[in-house]
Formats: C-alpha cells, sequence, structure tokens
C-alpha cells in the first residue's frame, strides 16, 4: 500500500499504554475516510501485561528521585519489544498476520510531562516524554509507526493533552445532543461536544486523579493490584471532611482548561500525602480511605464539569470508558453527582470503553497519514492545529 493512500483505507493497529504502568492494550481496526466520514470496525482488541519487573522498573523510572538515564534509554527499546509481542499476539488472535497490516499507531508510555513552561538552563520549557520508540516497533513489525502524538502540539504551544478529543468528535458528535465523554483510566478526562458543532467548539481537558490513585491505595492497603469492582471502597464510608479538603487544597482542581496532569503529580508522593491527611482527620480505616479517595474522583469530575462547561453547555448525557467504569461504587457516586444526567457505558454508542484509547491511536495515526491535523488548540491552548505524530518507516 502507498505511504498515502487516495482511497484512505487501512488495517491499523493501536497502541495505548496507560499511566497505571499495568500493560498495553492493542486495537485493531479497519478504518475509511476521515472525520465525521470515518468508519471504524474493530476486529480484535487484546490487554497485553507487563511483566512485574519491567512494571516496577517503569515506576521507578516514573519519578524524578529514583530515575536513571540508562534505565530509560534501556526501557525506551525494551517496550518496544514488548509493543511488538503485544501486536503479534493480537493479529493472531484475529486469524492474520503482521503483513497484512497497514500502519500502527503507538502511545507510548508516558514516564514525564511537563505541560507548563518551566526553566530549562535559562529558557522556559514544556516538554513530554513516552517511551516505546515507534522506529524499533516499525523495524520489528516490517510495518510503518506513528508516535510520540504530543510534542507537535506542545510546540505549537499547547499542552500536548488530551488526545482522545479528536476520536470522541469522530465517533460520538450528535446533531440535537450535548455529550460529555469521560475516561477513567490513570486519571480522569473529560470532553464535552456541544449538539451540532466542530471540534473548535470542543471543550476537555483532565479533571484530576482516577484509578491511578485508587489503584496505589489498593496495593499498599490490601496487597491488590486494584479494588476489584470497589468492593473494598463500597465496605467503607466517605469522609466528608477529609473529602472537602482534599477538594479544597488541590489548586489543580481550580486551575482553568487548558490543563492536563499525570504520575508527576499524582504519583506515589500524592497518595503518600493523602494517606498522611487521612490519618490527621482521624481516618484509620483502609476502607474509608480508599471509599473517600474514589469519591474524590467522582467528586472532582462534577465539579470540573460544574466549574469550568455547564455554565455553556449542559450536557444531555455523559458517556464512560476506561478501567474505572468496572468499579461499581466509582460509578455509583458519578450517577448520583451528575443526576438527573444520565451515565452510560460506551459500549451503548458501539464503543468498546476499554479499547477506547488504544482505538483512538488507531484512529489519530491513520489521520496522520491522511495528512489531517487532529491537534485541537480549543482543547490543549496551541496556536493551531498540529499534525500530530512522527511517521517511522521500516527498512
Amino acid at each position: 500500500m502507498p505511504l498515502f493512500d487516495a482511497d484512505n483505507q487501512r488495517l491499523v493497529a493501536g497502541l495505548m499504554s496507560g499511566t497505571s504502568l499495568d500493560g498495553v492494550d492493542v486495537a485493531i481496526a479497519r478504518l475509511a475516510g476521515s472525520g465525521p466520514q470515518m468508519t471504524t470496525k474493530m476486529r480484535v482488541f487484546v490487554e497485553h501485561s507487563y511483566p512485574d519487573a519491567l512494571r516496577d522498573l517503569l515506576l521507578a523510572n516514573s519519578r524524578p528521585d529514583t530515575s536513571s538515564v540508562y534505565d530509560l534509554s534501556q526501557l525506551n527499546v525494551r517496550l518496544a519489544h514488548v509493543y511488538t509481542e503485544a501486536v503479534r499476539r493480537a493479529v493472531d488472535e484475529a486469524g492474520f498476520s503482521a503483513e497484512d497490516l497497514d500502519l500502527v499507531g503507538s502511545h507510548g508510555q508516558t514516564v514525564h510531562h511537563v505541560p507548563d513552561a518551566d526553566d530549562c538552563a535559562g529558557a522556559p520549557t514544556r516538554s513530554t516524554l513516552q517511551i516505546g520508540d515507534p522506529s524499533t516497533l516499525a523495524n520489528r513489525l516490517g510495518v510503518p509507526a506513528v508516535g510520540d502524538f504530543r510534542l507537535a502540539d506542545m510546540a505549537l504551544g499547547g499542552q500536548g493533552a488530551p488526545l482522545v478529543p479528536y476520536f470522541d468528535f469522530v465517533q460520538f458528535a450528535h446533531a440535537q445532543e450535548t455529550r460529555g465523554l469521560l475516561n477513567l483510566g490513570g486519571i480522569a478526562n473529560l470532553t464535552v461536544l456541544p449538539a451540532g458543532a466542530g471540534p473548535e467548539a470542543m471543550t476537555a481537558f483532565d479533571t484530576g486523579p482516577a484509578n491511578m490513585v485508587i489503584d496505589a491505595l489498593a496495593e499498599r492497603y490490601f496487597d491488590a493490584p486494584y479494588d476489584a469492582g470497589g468492593e473494598h471502597a463500597a465496605s467503607g464510608t466517605v469522609q466528608n471532611h477529609l473529602l472537602a479538603d482534599l477538594l479544597d487544597q488541590d489548586e489543580f482542581f481550580s486551575e482553568e482548561p487548558p490543563k492536563s496532569t499525570g504520575r508527576e503529580r499524582y504519583g506515589s508522593a500524592y497518595v503518600d500525602r493523602l494517606v498522611s491527611d487521612a490519618r490527621s482527620h482521624g481516618v484509620d480505616e483502609p476502607e474509608d480511605v480508599l471509599a473517600t479517595a474514589t469519591a474524590l474522583t467522582a467528586a472532582s469530575v462534577y465539579q470540573a464539569y460544574a466549574r469550568f462547561v455547564r455554565s455553556d453547555h449542559e450536557i444531555d448525557r455523559l458517556i464512560v470508558a476506561g478501567g474505572g467504569l468496572h468499579n461499581d461504587f466509582l460509578m455509583q457516586r458519578l450517577s448520583g453527582a451528575f443526576a438527573p444526567i444520565e451515565v452510560e457505558p460506551a459500549d451503548a454508542h458501539d464503543v468498546d470503553p476499554d479499547a477506547k484509547e488504544a482505538l483512538c491511536f488507531a484512529v489519530l495515526a491513520h489521520e496522520t497519514m491522511n495528512r489531517v491535523p487532529t491537534g485541537l488548540p480549543s482543547v490543549t491552548g496551541a496556536e493551531k492545529p498540529a499534525l500530530l505524530g512522527k511517521i517511522c518507516l521500516p527498512s
């Protein structure tokens, strides 16, 4: 297939490695067309877990005090090999081979994100680092790969995130209904699609922590990778005095969009502070701490909607995707906060809620090859729409 296909039809693998650092998701889809006229037909979705040793090393190298340039250099290539293995597994499950793919789109694994300019050797600089080298991936698979999606937007003055809103527009825009799209990954992010409007009218931003903090507390208190179904939180009691302080004391919640965040803000240091704050409020039961942290995600999402969106666009429906969708306690808190607005999963609209982000990067890569800018200035604050991603060709 030519590099740029006049018919805009491709079989694309999309890869997403989230801030939970637990593995890589692979979605393979047949894509045709561009923009709102694009058609997407999912072929297979695979969740590929990282080995414990790899996850531990990634976690250590996502913290400034424990990272090393040697480890980051090694991990950049090691992850590309893991991604290759994950794609090969996915194509096997779909009943074809890697040679049948036309393209791969990979977000990479974020190890640090600096969305607001900070001093670097005397000059204000904003940056981001996603590892899992796309050139290695392209050459191991023998398929063109697109990666490093954030940097083009940042070069134009944007935050480089969130990136999902273009996909939300393609898949969920509605002529009569204003919709909110909520992704509950490690971080929660909200997209608002005004009824009948184009992408220039969209609002989207990170609202704060989601699974990242909940998972860390589940591991700390219950030696579990996550709170399955929200059962531990459901057995506890939300401590409203602690919740109010968590909402009030975190300046990120009151910052105006555009804004984005990640593990550098809501990683282990934040969890340590949360546990310390809980003790100072007399909250010692692990279930109560987990219940309150879970309620924090729901409350911060609604607070962000009420503070930054509602006066301009009241949503008719909230459509949820991401791992947090499987946390029943979190979903109950969200439904209660947004009532009477209907809260429903993305699969009610024919999008697998677990595969959404991986499918997004298949779509973004496809549009990069179509030479269509998918960076949205109304979302990221960039000076103009950016053509996202670096195209890496196999030998």
